[in-house]
């Protein structure tokens, strides 16, 4: 299940990656020219708007992906304790020449 959401976590990340870097600064959406770059397929503002969308719906999924993520693996443990300051120190004597 974690290997599933951790896919998820990937596929999302990239494509919120993408889609803010096609986005120009000023917020015309689409950096790649003027509004006719996808020739006439969306107005400026309609790009823009979409692009603004999927940016918010992209980072919503991120941030619920990365707390399900996070709350799945808070009882996961490769080792023999949660916290190393938990444990008692190891007691090393100190070396007898014979």
């Amino acid at each position: 299940m974690i290997t599933v959401l951790l896919l998820l976590h990937l596929f999302v990340t990239i494509a919120l990656i993408g889609t803010i870097l096609i986005q120009r600064s000023e917020g015309g959406g689409l950096g790649i020219g003027g509004s006719q770059g996808m020739g006439s397929f969306m107005s400026g503002r309609g790009t823009a708007t979409l692009l603004t969308r999927s940016t918010a719906v992209l980072g919503t999924a991120f941030m619920v992906l990365s707390l399900t993520l996070a709350v799945m693996n808070r009882g996961a443990s490769t080792g023999a304790g949660h916290d190393i300051l938990a444990q008692p120190p190891a007691s090393t004597a100190p070396a007898t020449t014979p």
